[in-house]
This record gives C-alpha cells, sequence and structure tokens, in this order.
C-alpha cells in the first residue's frame, strides 16, 4: 500500500470513529452489544479532547501525509477537517473542548432517547 492510500485509510479510519462517538448510541436500538462499542469510544473521544491530548491517528495520518504530500495536519483532526466549518475564528484548543463537551452532552440526549424509546415511548 503507497503512502497516499495508507493516509486515506487512517483518515476514513478517524472518520468511522468521530461517527460512531457521535451516532453509536442509536446502535443500542438495534443490539445492547453496541455499549461495549460505543461507551468507550465516547469516554475516549471526550477525555482526549477536554483534556487538549491528540489522537494517535492524528500523527500517524500526518506523518504518511507529510511524506506523501508538501504538508501533514499540523493541527488535530477535528480542527484541521472540522473547524473551519463549524468554527471558524476558533484556535485548535478550543474546538477541541467544545467537542469533548458537545460529545458528553450529545451523547446524554442520545441514550435519554433511547431509554425513552426502549420503554414504549
Amino acid at each position: 500500500m503507497t503512502r497516499p492510500h495508507a493516509a486515506r485509510c487512517v483518515f476514513f479510519l478517524h472518520l468511522v470513529f468521530v461517527a460512531i462517538a457521535v451516532g453509536g448510541g442509536f446502535g443500542v436500538l438495534l443490539s445492547p452489544w453496541w455499549l461495549l462499542l460505543h461507551l468507550p469510544v465516547v469516554i475516549w473521544s471526550a477525555a482526549i479532547n477536554i483534556a487538549g491530548g491528540t489522537c494517535p491517528l492524528t500523527p500517524l495520518e500526518s506523518r504518511l501525509r507529510g511524506e506523501a504530500a508538501p504538508a501533514g495536519l499540523d493541527d488535530g483532526f477535528l480542527a484541521h477537517y472540522v473547524g473551519p466549518l463549524l468554527c471558524p475564528g476558533a484556535t485548535p484548543r478550543q474546538l477541541e473542548g467544545k467537542v469533548g463537551v458537545f460529545i458528553v452532552a450529545w451523547n446524554l440526549l442520545v441514550y435519554a432517547f433511547v431509554w425513552w424509546w426502549l420503554r414504549g415511548h
């Protein structure tokens, strides 16, 4: 696999991880086993963002892109790809804290909905 392809695979893996963090709670409607996948993803994602840490996939993608293209990711995945769309003037660290809080708040709402739905709404 070439480095540009590997970088794209890491990017896709990152997207899947974000999608699970945001929407995985709804998977509990299909099977309670989703909790085993979803809760650790939410905890990791919220903690890494609130603490201002860096997901290990970010430097890996950056290294692969840096070797394959003129520039890698200087900031985090969310700050690089999502930040300019949601908060054009925010710094990466400001965005990460907001994302961490959003992940927790959003998933509390999702699980409240799932609980309501499973109880027969």
